[in-house]
């Protein structure tokens, strides 16, 4: 625990290894001696059969949840009964939900049937390679309000069967077989397939789904020989290894007086302590509730909930409950197509992002004031839960909800908690606490909670309503919707903005994390200081950020920035600075700073051969060996990641890549066409492939592939750019100018269109347009000598 010491809470003392070692040597030594002087009398003082301490256990031994409720009971009851206790379970006649009474389902022209057989449960289905064959179902998942169903393969893939049990009763729709994904047609070389990838068990869903999950992937034979301690969500997920406490209990338990071990936490890895003695009261002047004390700095229940409840990936499986998520995850910030631009959950993202956005986590709310820890079950039903701290008088009333009389009845979540339902049948509320916010719905068109119920009305309606109620100023907690609109869609001020919820104190750590991220392609002078300062923020994720930001500098400006992270006491720190500083001439470093380098690009490698299994693990491994000129090693890892997805298009440009390095461009060629022909759409091959042939000197076939490129992501600044300037190479200056011109009316911040731009309209001989896209250019960067020579050289030519 030493190692997280910066990570740990500001009241509470971290209580490392040596700390807990030396007391029981201690004590050790007082009992041998007391033995020893008491001789042939101590066999008659122990007499009879005392509780037997084990002494031998593995202190980091997994016990299983029955152990925990030998002594625990009024808990174990409860979590036996919860959706933890079934995350998970053999597939018998007690745990299978489903209709296995010879039942069909159709979807696609495809027929699966789940019937009985010889005591077990099978479904007849599409396979694999297409064709109708019997599976049998080895394991089930989840029981409200769907159940799914898991099959085993000789490699030790367990897959997710993609057609789920909908377990609500019949009258809300449920007792049926559905489809997840009930608008897309999925064949069997589809990655979505229950057969493929992204329905792999072992990577997808394990490790939240059973307790103590050790993958094991054999990247060499492509089999798992995954394994786990309880099949489903145990005490141990959440409380971590038993063994110690059980020891410390049966210590307890002894009459013996010296038996007994003095361990104020109890042999627990993690001691939930954060409400202990915590009080809520409101504040005299607005009303508002505040915590008797300051939260920690780290949240360990929130952590901990975390693991499960967030939207990240693994890069190691030693986590520990209690501990910082970004030692062994790496949790997704605020990016689109997952987050909504004002944070608001849009895809799968589950609840730790949300919370950590919210006003209630800034204040010091956990999971557990509001959630039974061992049921998950709220703890009061309807708004009682919100009036534990929230006064009745002020929030219940008719001049705050503003909808008295409406049947049925309108509680705080509706409002303040809007929901989204997922794989189809599953609603979940979005856990970032926000006030309602239909006027950015109207400016950013993000969802907003009165349109869920007044779907008939506009956004427009809905927020001058609100204004009407409560007036123009309604910001909220979140305020940074504009921001990451601006820096998603390439919008006029967009680092600007970007800058400011980075910069402010006040912001939750996630987004101003987000927005150091956001602004890697946006680094200047002007906002590097940002970076500076998130590297040495006390949140894993800014920190994480801020190295984000600093990638493409020059290797020397990088090194002297992120080296010091190579030692940051959390994984997830120290490996996002080793992927950076890969082509650090090791060499040339101190001999401690290179043991830092080597240590922390071995964590690096290590994260992603755990991951093995996926494309994109192997993708990333080949880039790191790329640039470190490691060739072979690298063209093994791409080649990997397509034998895992041939589909995979990252991995198909930069195996390209690689071939181009070292000169081999028909290589290149043949890759890029393989790849097209899988993935006709993909916009990036198309791209690549049009670069390499520019380099092939076939101009004509270049500009086709480039124009291909931008017809279909015509949004992405890279091929509007370099297919422009494959234009005006081949003597289409005009048809390059009104491309380039037509991007900047809507996305007029990209320093390299604009600079082409007034490049290109100088050419042609129109100084004054010359000058207005260099004069935008200038404002984007003011201290740039070259750009402010430029402008001057433009003025000096004006007619």
């Amino acid at each position: 625990m030493a190692d997280e010491a910066a990570d740990q809470p500001t009241d509470t003392p971290p209580r490392g290894d040596r700390a807990c070692w030396r007391p029981a040597v201690a004590g050790a030594a007082m009992v041998l001696a007391l033995t020893v002087a008491i001789g042939a009398g101590y066999e008659l003082l122990t007499a009879g059969s005392p509780v037997a301490v084990a002494e031998s256990a593995d202190p980091v031994a997994f016990v299983g949840s029955d152990t925990c409720a030998s002594c625990h009971e009024t808990e174990a009851v409860l979590w036996h009964g919860s959706q933890h206790r079934h995350a998970m379970d053999h597939a018998t006649v007690e745990t299978v939900l489903g209709d296995f009474d010879d039942a069909t389902f159709e979807k696609g022209g495809v027929v699966s049937r789940f019937y009985r057989k010889d005591g077990k449960f099978f479904v007849e289905t599409d396979g694999p390679d297409g064709e109708i064959a019997p599976f049998e179902i080895k394991y089930t998942f989840g029981i409200d309000p769907l159940q799914q169903y898991l099959i085993e393969f000789p490699d030790g893939r367990i897959q997710a069967l993609s057609i789920a049990w909908d377990t609500r009763p019949k009258e809300e729709g449920g007792q049926r077989w559905f489809h997840l994904y009930p608008d897309e047609d999925i064949p069997h070389d589809d990655i979505l397939h229950w057969t493929k990838l992204n329905q792999n068990w072992n990577f997808m869903c394990a490790e939240c789904h059973s307790t103590n999950v050790r993958k094991n992937y054999d990247a060499e034979s492509d089999t798992f020989h995954t394994t786990w301690s309880e099949i489903s969500v145990g005490c141990e997920t959440c409380h971590g290894a038993g063994a110690s406490h059980v020891k410390w209990a049966e210590s307890q338990e002894s009459w013996w007086p010296f038996g007994k071990e003095d361990d104020p936490q109890k042999g627990l890895v993690v001691d939930f302590n954060e409400r202990t003695g915590v009080g809520w009261a409101p504040d005299a002047e607005t009303g508002q509730p505040i915590r008797s004390k300051p939260p920690n700095r780290l949240r360990k229940e929130v952590e901990t909930c975390g693991f499960c409840h967030a939207r990240r990936s693994t890069i190691a499986e030693d986590w520990v409950p209690g501990r910082s998520l970004s030692q062994t995850e790496v949790v997704s910030p605020l990016v689109e197509g997952l987050f909504s631009a004002d944070g608001q959950m849009l895809d799968e993202v589950y609840n730790y992002a949300s919370f950590k956005q919210s006003k209630m986590f800034d204040a010091g709310v956990t999971c557990s004031d509001c959630h039974d820890p061992h049921s998950a079950e709220l703890k009061l039903e309807g708004d009682g839960i919100c009036l534990q701290c929230h006064q009745a008088a002020k929030y219940e009333a008719a001049s705050h909800s503003h909808h008295e009389q409406v049947l049925p009845e309108i509680g705080c979540p509706a409002c303040h908690m809007p929901e989204r339902t997922y794989m189809v049948v599953d609603p979940r509320h979005d856990h970032s606490f926000r006030v309602p916010r239909p006027d950015l719905s109207v400016s950013l068109d993000t969802p907003n909670a009165c349109n869920d119920c007044h779907a008939d009305k506009s956004a427009e309606w809905a927020a001058g309503a609100v204004e009407d109620w409560f007036g123009p100023k309604r910001e909220g907690f979140q305020t940074y919707a504009t921001a990451f609109d601006a820096g998603w869609h390439q919008k006029a001020g967009a680092a600007g903005l970007l800058a400011d919820v980075a910069g402010n104190p006040r912001a939750p750590a996630i987004a101003r994390a987000s927005a150091l991220s956001e602004l890697a392609s946006r680094l200047s002078p002007a906002n590097l200081d940002l970076a500076r300062a998130g590297l040495g923020d006390r949140d894993p994720m800014v920190r994480i950020g801020a190295l984000d930001m600093i990638a493409s500098l020059p290797v020397q400006q990088r090194w002297s920035l992120a080296a010091p992270l190579l030692a940051d006491p959390i994984r997830g720190v120290r490996t996002r600075a080793a992927s950076m500083l890969g082509d650090v001439p090791a060499a040339q470093l101190a001999p401690e700073d290179r043991a830092r380098l080597e240590g922390a690009i071995a964590e690096f490698v290590a994260s992603h051969r755990l991951n093995a299994d996926r494309p994109e693990s192997r993708s990333a491994l080949g880039s790191f060996f790329a640039s470190q000129r490691r060739i072979e090693d690298a063209e093994a890892e791409y080649l990997a990641a397509l034998r895992l997805s041939p589909r995979y298009g990252p991995a198909t440009v930069n195996l390209a890549d690689l071939y181009r390095m070292t000169g081999n461009n028909d290589r290149a060629e043949q890759v890029l066409r393989d790849g097209i022909a899988l993935s006709p759409d993909d916009p990036g091959l198309h791209h690549v492939l049009g670069l390499t042939l520019v380099r092939m000197q076939r101009p004509d076939e270049a500009v086709e592939e480039l124009r291909r490129a931008v017809e279909l992501d015509p949004t992405d600044p890279r091929y509007v750019y370099v297919y422009a300037v494959a234009l005006h190479s081949t003597g289409k200056a005009a048809e390059a100018i009104d491309l380039l011109a037509a991007y900047v009316a809507d996305h007029p911040e990209n320093p390299d269109i604009l600079l082409a731009l007034a490049t290109f309209n100088r050419d042609a001989g129109d100084i004054e347009a010359a000058l207005g896209y260099a004069e935008q250019l200038l404002a984007l960067s003011p201290d740039d000598p070259q750009v402010r020579a430029f402008v001057e050289e433009l003025r000096n030519n004006l007619p």
